[in-house]
């Protein structure tokens, strides 16, 4: 339990990270929406703060919760964090099957010169609505493990 305090704090500073960078996501993408000369920038320097910051601390997180349910009374089967590792396994899987891929698409179609076309439109779209889901899962794995809610 010595190193449970510091376990702790840098699981919370990995969430703010993760989530602060995740936050951010939706301001840069509604500010190259109004500079579309910016869109390809904009969306790279997304996918950039995604794969190197925001990505890696969401792994950390799981890492750094699993250890501290390893070496604190609370176990694993505890309500608020079965529920929360199951949304994180959900949240990862629309994050590398939904939202990944769907950047990576944009940003071809953007060095293609389809900046404009109808499936860019699409994928736009597809992104806003998977990165909503995406905010609101992060959103209840928040609350989850703020409130640590018992049924």
């Amino acid at each position: 339990m010595r190193f449970y305090p510091y376990i702790k704090l840098l699981h919370i500073l990995l969430a703010i990270m993760a989530v602060g960078f995740n936050a951010s996501y939706g301001i840069w993408l509604a500010r190259s929406a109004k500079e579309p000369e910016h869109q390809s920038h904009v969306l790279r320097t997304i996918k950039l703060l995604d794969d190197r910051f925001a990505n890696p601390a969401y792994g950390f997180l799981f890492i750094t919760g699993l250890l501290m349910v390893v070496i604190s009374p609370i176990s694993i089967s505890t309500f608020w964090i079965s529920t929360s590792i199951g949304l994180w396994l959900v949240l990862g899987f629309l994050a590398f099957f939904g939202y990944s891929p769907t950047l990576r698409r944009q940003i071809a179609l953007l060095d293609s010169g389809q900046s404009g076309s109808a499936e860019f439109e699409r994928l736009a779209r597809r992104g806003q609505i998977v990165g909503g889901i995406l905010g609101l899962i992060v959103l209840l794995i928040l609350y989850l493990m703020v409130v640590k809610p018992t049924p």
